[in-house]
């Protein structure tokens, strides 16, 4: 299982790898909003804002959210790590049921360009 500092390194280096983007990416990581990352196995979430093409981290709180955020990700610390890595396909997963995206429709089809 994933740990806390792993799921905080996993959401760096995906805000690296979107503030490195070009084209298509770079337009939908250009997005201002606030985002929430809930950790279903920990029970914790990451709380911060997407903007300048960067994941800002503000705080991490144990369970839910405090309030709710414009684009909320949900899933287990090790399925994190993995989409991060390569190694599982966000498509599959979020058809799965692994991943849970929830944002407004506007945003749903600026986010799809990441994947």
């Amino acid at each position: 299982m994933a740990t806390i500092e792993e799921c905080r390194a996993a959401l760096e280096k995906l805000s690296d790898s979107m503030s490195g983007a070009e084209g298509d990416v770079r337009e939908a990581a250009a997005l201002d909003r606030t985002v929430s990352c809930r950790i279903t196995d920990l029970d914790v979430t990451f709380v911060g804002r997407l903007g300048g093409g960067r994941i800002e981290v503000d705080d991490t709180v144990e369970g839910p959210p405090p309030t709710r955020a414009q684009i909320r990700l949900a899933l287990t610390g090790d399925d994190l790590v993995a989409l991060v890595d390569g190694d599982l396909h966000f498509a599959k997963a979020w058809g799965s049921g692994r991943v849970k995206l929830e944002a407004g429709l506007f945003d749903l089809f600026r986010l799809r360009k990441l994947l």
